[in-house]
């Protein structure tokens, strides 16, 4: 039942605004869960759900899903990025004058099965991926958070 009410949890907030833990109740409710606070909080910190603010609006989104999702950029981080290119299973982005090691430990925490590595010097990041497509996806991925 756990890990059921588990998978809805997650399936519910990549669905949905989830605000607060009395919106998550109310959502698993409407699926049928009999839950209460207690369980609702324990299923939030097991998962390690992350409370992320986005147009203004927190909610809550699981660590591993995106890179904007991962809880480690703020919009400070992310407006450093300069210009990102790719060729073959390289990823070039360059970024303001200090910034990059922190914007490469936040890509580092993606934990994306396609990045094999980062290598950061003071404003620029080489990531090499696993393939030609892994890189043009990583960079799509990056281009779309940074553009909001």
């Amino acid at each position: 039942m756990k890990s059921k009410r588990q998978e809805k949890v997650l399936e519910i907030i990549a669905s949905k605004n989830i605000e607060t833990q009395e919106d998550l109740i109310e959502a698993l409710r409407n699926e049928g869960f009999k839950v209460t606070q207690a369980t609702v909080s324990r299923d939030i910190r097991q998962l390690k759900l992350l409370k992320i603010a986005k147009n203004g609006v927190y909610k809550y989104v699981a660590p591993k899903s995106e890179i904007e999702n991962s809880g480690m950029y703020s919009q400070a981080l992310l407006s450093s990025i300069i210009d990102i290119q790719y060729a073959l299973n390289n990823v070039v982005i360059k970024t303001n004058p200090g910034l990059a090691q922190a914007v490469a430990a936040g890509i580092d925490s993606m934990h994306d099965p396609d990045i094999l590595g980062c290598v950061a010097g003071d404003d620029c990041i080489i990531l090499v991926s696993t393939s030609s497509e892994a890189s043009a996806r990583i960079k799509e991925n990056i281009n779309k958070i940074i553009e909001k």
